[in-house]
Formats: structure tokens, sequence, C-alpha cells
């Protein structure tokens, strides 16, 4: 049986199918193994590409993030409206609006608000809070931040010192300038202010009707005596 194969592999006929054949299994098993190997390489492009896509996403929203918490854009301010009005909350104003305008921002006064207590015409600075008292609650207050005021702390105390309201001398119209302070109360200040000869400390404030501690400490900033 060899010596029939020796003799035909002595044919060159032979020798070239056996190449051929030989050749053409080979390269039948380099496709096979291509075909088996394509699809997982299709899958780690794949897998590769959803990862950086992810990569990116997440860059893009921890960069959204921070931006969303830096401060207020130039040439706004952020006020937060508290009390008698329809919607309480956090409301973004230009810079130089005024009380009315965080009130327009909740939705307006309530029912209930006293009117006469605050000062709508108020301008209000960047992390001020207003709060609208109620009828029973004889006080409103507009709290300015002190840190936007300026830089330098020195010069912000001098300023606020001089903005305040001098009991002693101030008029109806004056008293009636301070936050929480409507004609009534005004009025009352002044004939307190008559009855005793003037005042000789702000803390004798307690002693006008509808005026206790609590609302003397948040009028302590608004005026003085001299």
């Amino acid at each position: 049986m060899f010596e029939m194969i020796r003799e035909k592999c002595k044919d060159p006929k032979v020798l070239v199918a056996a190449l051929v054949g030989v050749s053409g299994l080979f390269l039948a098993t380099c496709l096979v193994v291509v075909m088996l190997m394509r699809p997982k390489t299709q899958t780690t492009f794949s897998t590769l590409a959803s990862q950086s896509t992810s990569l990116v996403a997440s860059s893009s929203s921890t960069a959204t993030s921070s931006s969303s918490t830096a401060k207020p854009a130039s040439g706004t301010i952020v006020v937060d409206v508290k009390g008698a009005v329809q919607k309480e909350g956090v409301y973004t104003l230009k810079e130089g609006s005024r009380v009315s305008d965080a009130i327009a921002k909740a939705g307006g006064l309530t029912q209930e608000a006293d009117k006469k207590s605050i000062n709508l015409a108020q301008k209000v600075t960047d992390e001020a809070i207003i709060y609208v008292a109620k009828t029973d609650e004889n006080i409103s207050v507009v709290s300015q931040a002190s840190a936007s005021t300026s830089g330098n702390s020195s010069a912000t105390s001098t300023s606020s010192q001089s903005d305040k309201i001098n009991l002693n001398t101030a008029s109806l119209e004056d008293l009636k300038k301070i936050s929480g302070i409507g004609d009534k109360r005004a009025q009352d200040i002044l004939d307190y202010r008559d009855s005793q000869g003037g005042f000789k400390s702000v803390d004798e404030l307690t002693n006008v009707s509808g005026i206790g501690e609590k609302t003397l400490e948040k009028l302590k900033n608004d005026v003085t005596v001299d």
C-alpha cells in the first residue's frame, strides 16, 4: 500500500492536487477561526466605546453640577422670602430689585399679611431674608446680608452706623422707613418719646406697645439713640 502511495507521489499531477487540497484546508481553517473571533472583537470594541461614552457623560454631568452650584450670575441676587406670602422660597432677582419684586416672585401677599408693616420700596441685596408678618405679629423683617455691602468690615460698620435712624430726632416719615414699622407703630414711638422726654437707650423701645424683645432685636440694626 505504501509502495502505491510512493509511486503516486512521484506523479507531478498528484503532488499539485495534494498541495491544492492542503492549501484549501488551511484557508478554510483560517476562515473559521476568523469568523469565530470576529464577534468577540466587535463586542470588545463596542464595550470600550460604551465605557468611553459613559466616561464623557459622567465628566459632563460633573461639570454641569459644579456650574449649577456656582455663585449667581453677574447682575443677579438670590433672596429668601418667608412669612405671609403665597409661596415661601428662595428666588433669583436682578440687582437693584426691591421688596415688592421679591414678594411678586413669591406669588404675592396672603390675606393675613400686614401690608402696612413692610416697606415694599426697600431695595434688597444678595442673600437677604425677607419676612412678611401677619396682622397680629406687628413686625416684618428685611434682613440684608452684611457681607454683600463691602469687603471692608470697618467701612461697612461705619456706613451701617450712619444709616441708622436716631429715635430722638426722627420724624414720623423717618420711622416709617424702618422695615416693619407702619403708621401706627411709628406714631406710638413718637408718643412715647414725647411723654418721656426722649429715649435714653434703644432698649426702651420695649416700653412701646406691640414691641417685645424679639422685635427689639430686629430693630436694633436700624435705630440708634444719640
